[in-house]
């Protein structure tokens, strides 16, 4: 995301006030940190930090990526149905 962005680390690093070094070495999972850390990089990126049980992970991933997103098209909406020929009238 930081990439995408075009933030660089030493960017990244004045935005949350930490050390570039520090910074880096999180990002590459060289150096634990607190959840507080993970919130601030979010919000310098204009994210939101959340946790995805594992068992729905590929399901979130396929959202993101505008997969999976959206109405189902192969089922009839209420309208189709109600406007659909040989409809019984309701009594």
């Amino acid at each position: 995301m930081r990439r995408q962005r075009g933030i660089t680390i030493a960017d990244l690093s004045r935005m949350v006030g930490m050390a570039a070094q520090n910074l880096s070495a999180i990002l590459r999972g060289k150096k634990d940190s607190r959840a507080s850390t993970f919130e601030a990089l979010a919000a310098a990126m204009d994210a939101e930090w959340v946790m995805v049980p594992r068992e729905r992970l590929m399901e979130v991933r396929q959202v993101l990526e505008g997969k999976g997103a959206g109405p189902d098209r192969a089922a009839r909406s209420s309208l189709d149905v109600f406007l659909s020929p040989g409809r019984e009238p309701a009594e």
